[in-house]
């Protein structure tokens, strides 16, 4: 059932203080060009005792906002629009929209619905929802006196860890730290200044089929016994090589059920299946970027999964990893200083268009700091993105506690009927409700 979400109030948070002149236009970078019109987004819980703290729900609302216009001042471009044709940030402090909104639930029900599209509710923008503003808030306050904050911030400026350092710098500054300890980092058009690009429409598979999103968990307990699994099937193992991660052999099991899923038995085995996964490059760069270096620090390498028998893969982590020696100081520096960028992907979409090559995007959140997030009432519960709105996207996020992984799923609703049903996944799965 649709959750209940009940508007009750619009503004702009402007910057406490007016962005300098010189400071105006904040310029896209190569990065910026190459990534998705798109949000980072993830919405925060906090369970009901938040009450407790305040005498109204509304002085939590109010006393966010009051450090959101601080931290703006710092983080000058967010309260400003994107000029996508002029690569820039018009600066302008037109400030940050901020929704307030009722919903008609318990805060638990929606922990416990492990429902992504429940999130998706809880956001400012709908996620195919193409908008100026940089960034955007939503305060959700629920019957039980919990709250949800959900926030967008353009993926064409900014990468995950970028939003996850800034919610910390909000974070810090509500909870009573000085904004002026607030570090930052905007050099990322100076670094990777921008170029002609050819070959290359970031949005092209974005809104093109209807999208389910559903999330899974993974239990410690389950992640080993599938890194027993794939070490026992992996054949001729270099001596001294790196056992698989539990991120690994998490992404190969995946994989695996993803192309079971997505495969029509008439024609499955004939296809090509291409995985994309995004790297950070700022411990890459010589010299390295600290990590609140803000921008899009990021490229996606790609790998054609080795299908061994049974038609499976099982070892999808030491060829990302060969693919990974590719992203080093001179492949930086080319992006760097390339003056146009050809990106050649002309044959591979028209293959994915007529549905010989399927394309599979996976991202990991693992060990950011998705819950080092204190705005003086403690951690969140939860914290969760919402549907994503291109198919077969996977993202995997640490569980709170426990050394558990969350996968959140985004598949064409056929493919998820018959992903969510697959014997072995669910063989996997945790069958138990968010603590």
């Amino acid at each position: 059932m649709s959750l209940q979400v009940e508007l009750v109030s619009q503004e702009m948070v402007k910057p406490s203080s007016p962005t300098p002149q010189h400071l105006c236009h904040y310029h896209l970078s190569f990065l910026d060009q190459y990534s998705l019109q798109i949000h980072n987004t993830m919405v925060y819980f906090f369970d009901d005792d938040i009450t407790s703290r305040f005498n109204i729900i509304k002085e939590a609302s109010d006393l966010l906002k009051k450090s959101l216009s601080q931290v703006l001042t710092h983080y000058y471009p967010l309260a400003g629009r994107l000029r996508i044709k002029n690569l820039l940030v018009d600066s302008n402090d037109d400030g940050v929209p901020y929704k307030e909104a009722r919903v008609r639930c318990r805060l638990r029900h929606v922990i416990d619905s492990h429902s992504p599209d429940d999130v998706s509710q809880l956001l400012p923008y709908d996620m195919n929802e193409i908008v100026d503003a940089v960034l955007g808030v939503q305060f959700n306050a629920f019957d039980c006196g919990g709250i949800a904050i959900g926030v967008c911030l353009s993926h064409k400026i900014a990468d995950a860890m970028s939003f996850f350092q800034f919610i910390k710098s909000w974070a810090a500054v509500t909870r009573g730290e000085p904004p002026e300890q607030i570090r930052t980092h905007f050099q990322s058009s100076s670094l990777f200044p921008p170029k002609e690009v050819f070959g290359y429409v970031p949005n092209l598979y974005i809104g093109q089929t209807k999208i389910m999103g559903k999330m899974f968990v993974f239990e410690s307990s389950a992640i080993e016994s599938l890194r027993t699994k794939y070490s026992q099937k992996i054949e001729n193992v270099l001596e001294g090589q790196k056992p698989p991660s539990r991120v690994e052999v998490l992404q190969t099991f995946l994989l695996n059920r993803l192309i079971a899923a997505t495969n029509n038995e008439d024609e499955g085995r004939n296809k090509i299946h291409l995985l994309t996964y995004a790297v950070n490059l700022r411990p890459r760069m010589e010299p390295p970027l600290p990590k609140y270096a803000f921008g899009n620090y990021y490229w996606s390498i790609e790998a054609f999964p080795i299908l061994m028998e049974e038609g499976e893969c099982k070892d999808l982590g030491r060829q990302l990893r060969e693919e990974l020696k590719i992203v080093n100081k001179n492949f930086i520096v080319k992006l760097r200083e390339s003056k146009e960028w050809k990106f050649n992907k002309e044959e591979m979409d028209r293959e994915i268009a007529k549905g010989e090559m399927v394309l599979f995007i996976f991202t990991s959140l693992c060990r950011f700091p998705v819950y080092d997030v204190d705005f003086g009432w403690g951690n969140p519960t939860w914290a969760s993105p919402p549907t994503w709105k291109f198919k077969n996207f996977v993202t995997l996020k640490d569980t709170k506690s426990g050394g558990g992984i969350e996968v959140y799923v985004n598949l064409a609703e056929d493919d998820m009927a018959k992903f969510e049903r697959d014997e072995e996944l669910l063989a996997h799965v945790s069958t138990e409700r968010l603590k």
